[in-house]
């Protein structure tokens, strides 16, 4: 598991729950896409409120039928395999933002090691 500590890279894609990709939602692909990769990490955030691209806040709203809220797509590699990655997704993806920054990864444990 030492290849997973250092110096690496954290993507951030923000898009909402309602997003989807070929009938599938969009995050669902995303994670799936990511693990086909084989990234070292993914997660999937649901935000409780957030502005959208088009400057649209999404919050939820107990009176609402559909609830359209922010998720973040948090993915950590290597510069290389992330920017590749992005590189492979980014026609799925329609409206959102991504951002990439540094990170350190002092501690990655596995009971699988």
């Amino acid at each position: 598991m030492k290849r997973y500590l250092g110096t690496k890279k954290v993507a951030r894609i923000y898009i909402d729950n309602q997003d989807k990709f070929e009938g599938t939602p969009l995050w669902e692909k995303l994670l799936t896409e990511a693990k086909a990769y084989g990234l070292a990490g993914a997660t999937v955030f649901k935000g409780v409120s957030g502005i959208g691209v088009q400057g649209t806040i999404h919050t939820f709203n107990v009176w609402s039928i559909s609830q359209k809220l922010p998720l973040i797509i948090e993915l950590i590699d290597d510069e290389e395999k992330i920017k590749g990655f992005l590189e492979r997704i980014d026609a799925m993806i329609e409206e959102g933002m991504t951002t990439l920054s540094d990170t350190e990864v002092i501690r990655y444990k596995s009971k699988a090691q």
